[in-house]
């Protein structure tokens, strides 16, 4: 069985809340540096309204994504570390993408760490590197 066959992308539901919040501070980059400036109402609002999906594996969520339906921003993209290399990222990242797509956007965009490897997975998967943004962040865009 090869990988894209043993994954699972899904939308995510109120009970993946506790994996999903265990991947958000389990990663080594990009690390939340206040947990407190993402919100229930936040997380609940991408469940409920927006594109939230989860990526299982061997019956287990591996990895999620966000994206917003309005904007065409990629929210957020985070990997089980212990998980990384499986194209769990790459498989949400398209699903993501579809889903922008599909609500009328022609381009979508995302703010990421400067020099991190998520940074090099954005480049390698054809994003543009806009610079940085006042927070210091990268700012990429993409075309859809």
């Amino acid at each position: 069985m090869t990988t894209d066959e043993a994954r699972l992308i899904r939308k995510a539901v109120a009970a993946d809340q506790p994996r999903i919040h265990a991947i958000r501070m389990g990663v080594r980059e990009n690390i939340l540096s206040d947990p407190s400036k993402v919100t229930a109402e936040d997380v609940a609002w991408y469940r409920e309204q927006a594109i939230f999906l989860v990526a299982e594996s061997a019956g287990e969520i591996a990895a999620f994504a966000c994206a917003n339906h309005q904007t065409g921003l990629i929210w957020a993209l985070f990997v089980d570390p212990a998980l990384e290399g499986q194209g769990h990222g790459r498989a949400l990242l398209d699903a993501a993408l579809a889903g922008l797509k599909a609500a009328g956007h022609a381009q979508a965009w995302l703010e990421t760490g400067a020099g991190t490897r998520a940074e090099r997975f954005y480049i390698r998967h054809g994003w543009r590197d806009m610079g940085r943004g006042l927070d210091g962040q990268t700012v990429f865009t993409k075309l859809l």
